[in-house]
């Protein structure tokens, strides 16, 4: 599985890497401009990513706006919601609000921080990225 992490802060970024390795190859961004470049990148070079995860609170860009950067990339290449890559938002913030846009944008799951592993891994099962 390839997987894209959009993460600033670097203990969690360095968390999430050695947590993700067991599932696949990781790639790491530090903010949503990045993530979409490389998802972009991904495409292109015909490797896309099976799952991407972006943080909210980010620099440049945050993870709302790379969130609908990725799904507006997608549509423009033609990639339905069923192909779409699989986007899970993993935030501190987990008031309605926040949940409920993210969902509005096209993620496909929302973790809150700190991440619990076992619920991590039970979304991966159901999104079918793992056994």
């Amino acid at each position: 599985m390839r997987i894209l992490l959009a993460e600033d802060d670097f203990v969690t970024r360095k968390f999430m890497m050695n947590f993700l390795a067991k599932y696949g190859d990781c790639d790491v961004t530090v903010d949503g401009m990045e993530a979409i470049d490389a998802f972009m990148m991904a495409l292109e070079e015909d490797e896309p990513y099976d799952l991407v995860v972006l943080d909210i609170m980010m620099p440049v860009m945050d993870g709302y706006q790379a969130l609908s950067g990725i799904r507006n990339i997608e549509k423009e290449r033609g990639i339905d919601k069923e192909h779409g890559v699989k986007i899970i938002m993993a935030t501190a913030l987990n008031d309605e609000k926040n949940v409920k846009m993210a969902f509005d944008l096209g993620c496909t799951v929302y973790s809150g921080k700190p991440i619990d592993q076992d619920r991590f891994e039970q979304g991966l099962k159901k999104l079918g990225l793992i056994k």
